[in-house]
């Protein structure tokens, strides 16, 4: 199967790696020229626009910063659709609205193409290892289709359902839970250091006993060491997937009080100067608040 991918960030690029070592046929496109080139070097052919990496393709998969890249490389100028064949499909892993997920649908549906979501978790190293977990939603047959290459990337794949937007639905959810563990943790450890005791004893029995799950281990290290540079994930990016949770939240008119507070978090971290940080940064406010100096 010939792949396109497109998008070779740290995440991107990582992926594309592995479906190269998997023996699939990768057609790149990226916006800047340098990982194209490192990509190229291992096999991948490069393509001069979204549309040509599409064009001899079976299938298309994006990996973008935001919802206005991902629109760009599918629907504008010599973007996607237009190079992709019918009954050819676009596979959209990257973290990106409700409304724009349904827009691709419609879009890819119109000119006989299909359209399926397959947004991950995990981070750079995760996506190095092939060890994501990929929520996909779309048409089973599609979905069928594009598993072998999903299993090149990621260790599981849940399906979500048969509509695309429901996987986007599920990422940004998921975003969500990570944030308000970060937030809780982070408020934990400012209570117990005010109390006297040890940060690395409380993350010790928290992570070893009620909290084992590996959420709890990266963010709790993270936080504990103030260790968010460089960032696995960037602190803009947190707060964009914020707004296109609440967005989703309020079309569908369901309240969520803990996001509101998260998304505080986050405008203090970059009006404090932390938008160059991981987006676990956020844990910073909770000590603040507590009078906690920096260690």
């Amino acid at each position: 199967m010939k792949i396109a991918f497109l998008g070779l960030g740290g995440m991107g690029g990582a992926m594309a790696r592995n479906l190269l070592k998997h023996g699939y046929a990768v057609i790149a496109w990226n916006r800047s020229e340098a990982p194209a080139r490192a990509i190229e070097a291992l096999g991948a052919a490069i393509a001069p626009t979204p549309a040509e990496a599409a064009r001899e393709a079976e299938i298309a998969i994006t990996m973008l910063a935001d919802d206005a890249a991902a629109e760009a490389v599918a629907l504008g100028e010599n973007g996607i659709i237009e190079g992709l064949a019918r009954g050819a499909g676009h596979v959209s892993m990257s973290t990106i609205s409700v409304a724009l997920s349904e827009r691709l649908t419609e879009a890819h549906a119109a000119k006989g193409q299909a359209y399926a979501a397959a947004p991950v978790f995990g981070r750079p190293e995760a996506a190095a290892a092939a060890k994501l977990f990929i929520a996909a939603a779309g048409e089973a047959a599609l979905i069928e289709k594009i598993r072998p290459a999903l299993e090149a990337m990621g260790q599981r794949i849940f399906v979500m359902g048969d509509r695309p937007a429901q996987a986007n639905l599920v990422k940004l959810t998921g975003n969500f839970l990570i944030t308000c563990v970060i937030e809780s943790l982070a408020e934990a450890f400012a209570l117990t250091a005010k109390g006297g005791v040890e940060t690395a004893r409380v993350q010790e029995l928290l992570t070893e006993t009620l909290f084992s799950a590996p959420v709890y281990k990266t963010y709790g290290g993270l936080i504990l060491e103030d260790k968010f540079s460089p960032p696995g994930f960037k602190m803009p990016l947190g707060m964009k997937d914020n707004r296109l949770l609440q967005q989703a939240a309020e079309k569908l008119e369901v309240p969520l009080p803990f996001a509101a507070i998260v998304r505080d978090r986050f405008l203090a971290a970059l009006a404090n100067g932390d938008g160059g940080l991981d987006w676990s940064a956020i844990a910073r406010r909770a000590k603040e608040d507590a009078g906690i100096e920096r260690s």
